[in-house]
């Protein structure tokens, strides 16, 4: 039994995605969930030493990869962004415990698919078809 007040780190492999309006499902895989903060470097007059300012804000390109069913929702939503339909959405990434229960989110917003990538076949495997998507955000939030 864990001591009291004991904060253990939850498992990567319980967690849900939603995206509004095109599918709540499982996924094997979500990679991408990052920000940064570009650094300016600033040398003021007479000072030998330069100063780090903080500079154009980026988040990373979320990828999520998923077995390949019947549901054509990604597909769909990409293939409307390549004939200049940019439906941009907001989705969210739940971290769930060994309970099922929610622990944490990641929350994504003016989201849109940059890249589809289909399954790669073998007639020697037996492996899952998995389909990926690429997922580009012009936000990203955590919270509780």
């Amino acid at each position: 039994m864990p001591a009291a007040g004991r904060n253990d780190p939850y498992k990567n492999c319980n967690f849900l995605v939603e995206i509004e309006g095109v599918v709540t499902a499982g996924f094997s895989e979500c990679t991408g969930l990052s920000s940064e903060v570009e650094i300016i470097q600033y040398r003021e007059s007479g000072q030998f030493g330069v100063r780090n300012l903080p500079g154009r804000v980026k988040f990373g390109n979320i990828t999520l990869k998923r077995g390949v069913t019947k549901s054509m929702d990604l597909y769909n939503w990409h293939r409307d962004v390549l004939h200049g339909q940019t439906d941009r959405k907001t989705g969210v990434i739940i971290l769930l415990d060994d309970t099922r229960a929610q622990v944490a989110r990641w929350v994504f917003r003016e989201a849109f698919p940059q890249k589809y990538e289909g399954p790669s076949f073998n007639a020697k495997g037996s492996e899952v078809a998995i389909e990926t998507l690429v997922i580009c955000c012009e936000s990203l939030e955590r919270e509780e």
